[in-house]
């Protein structure tokens, strides 16, 4: 795993290991960012379930502005610290040791851009894309990207969120919602 491009192109990170952790493949993260990236230049990221932080890491050194990375593990928050400081990304940092429905409901930041990868097992992306459709944390046209197995559907809207896309990169899928627009 390592950083795709930007001011810490080739960076190794480090990533958890055991089967606690699923790290988005190299593959899916280029995809990703090839998708989002004329939305990443001085935006402000949440990644609410943010593992080795690779995605915050990798929206920062292509010129986001600030992250937010939460996560309720502290092996996980030690491996993100190192990670921001192999990158030399740790100043645009903001770290949060916390279960993500707690960030969520204390939350008072506004972000453009959200990477919701949580455990694939459990209803936390159903329940996380519910409750930012609640909350008033995204700024207009704000994007959710949500990283999910590839043989489950989410639907078209949640609230003010509307699915803009949906793809599949073999057993991953990838579902895209922007905040205050209508689909086509």
């Amino acid at each position: 795993m390592r950083v795709i491009a930007g001011t810490a192109r080739s960076v190794p990170l480090l990533s958890r290991e055991g089967l606690d952790t699923r790290p988005t493949t190299d593959r899916v993260k280029e995809a990703v960012f090839n998708i989002i990236q004329f939305e990443l230049e001085g935006r402000q990221v949440l990644d609410l379930f943010s593992g080795s932080g690779q995605m915050a890491i990798e929206a920062l050194s292509r010129g986001a502005a600030g992250a937010v990375l939460v996560d309720q593990s502290r092996d996980c928050l030690g491996i993100i610290r190192e990670n921001l400081k192999k990158t030399r990304l740790g100043e645009k940092a903001e770290l949060h040791c916390s279960d993500y429905m707690e960030y969520l409901n204390h939350c008072k930041k506004r972000f453009d851009l959200v990477f919701l990868d949580p455990p694939y097992r459990e209803k936390f992306l159903e329940n996380a894309l519910k409750r930012i459709s609640e909350i008033d944390i995204l700024k207009s046209g704000a994007i959710i990207v949500c990283e999910r197995p590839a043989d489950k559907t989410l639907p078209d809207a949640w609230g003010p969120l509307h699915r803009v896309k949906d793809y599949r990169y073999g057993k991953t899928g990838i579902t895209l919602y922007r905040a205050g627009t209508v689909l086509a």
